[in-house]
């Protein structure tokens, strides 16, 4: 990969997007993770206006402080950079308290709670990016949009904008170490920091992200597992169960369509 240019390329194209957007900028929210380090990065290398928000729910101390160092990097780097703590813990335990009899316990409201996070952390973007005339600017990079489908449904999927959703995790990492992102967001274990309990992308996955991309790969290639035997054969069911499982928020919302004639 280019790496100069990819990032000369996606911050051109940020820049031209806003411009035409007649928009102010961009807000991102930084979780103290490799992809929105980027993203808030390129976003703040266009010269427009970047607001970064943390939006801690009941985070881990190491998520909290990286995404601490990583907004007095950028403010440091950059003078059209603003960022600050919106502590969303209260508004979600007050959420919590009010649906606790709900299956208590079950891995169904578990998995819905970890993914309110996620969307109460869109509506507080959505907001301040109003109040500013930002864009909300995505993080998603390409194996979890389009290939496992690892983000929450009108959570950190619900987005303006996708200025790395075409690059892989392998690709985002590289891009990372030219953009000098501080060597803790760098070496920091991949994780959606959803969860109570320590929970990395990989226990959440099953595989890592450079085994993804690569049955990501075989995919395109038309391969299935039939073609594999071992821990390939194993990684390519574990991608293949996800893609098939996320279609629903990779593919456009089903409409109805009524026939002319009922009309």
């Amino acid at each position: 990969m280019q790496t100069q240019k990819v990032i000369n390329h996606i911050v051109n194209w940020l820049k031209d997007y806003a411009i035409n957007a007649k928009v102010n900028g961009f807000i991102v929210g930084v979780s103290g993770g490799i992809d929105s380090a980027v993203v808030s990065t390129l976003a703040a290398k266009t010269g427009l206006k970047t607001l970064v928000l943390e939006m801690p729910i009941r985070q881990k101390a190491d998520q909290v402080d990286r995404a601490q160092d990583h907004i007095e990097f950028l403010k440091s780097n950059f003078p059209n950079v603003e960022g600050f703590t919106v502590d969303l813990t209260p508004v979600f335990e007050s959420f919590e308290t009010t649906v606790h009899d709900y299956k208590e316990g079950a891995w169904s409201k578990n998995l819905a709670l970890a993914n309110t996070r996620s969307r109460f952390r869109m509506v507080t973007l959505y907001y301040y990016g109003q109040l500013n005339g930002l864009l909300v600017t995505g993080t998603g990079n390409k194996v979890e949009d389009f290939g496992v489908g690892f983000y929450t449904k009108y959570g950190d999927g619900g987005v303006d904008i996708s200025p790395i959703a075409d690059l892989y995790k392998t690709q985002v990492y590289e891009i990372a170490k030219e953009l000098d992102v501080l060597e803790s967001i760098q070496k920091a274990v991949p994780t959606d920091g959803l969860w109570d309990a320590d929970k990395t992308d990989e226990d959440q996955m099953g595989a890592t992200y450079p085994e993804l991309e690569w049955a990501m790969e075989q995919q395109f290639a038309g391969k299935t597992e039939a073609d594999f035997e071992g821990r390939q054969k194993e990684v390519m069911e574990i991608y293949l169960k996800l893609n098939k499982a996320t279609q629903h928020k990779m593919n456009p919302i089903p409409v109805c369509e009524i026939p002319q004639e009922l009309k």
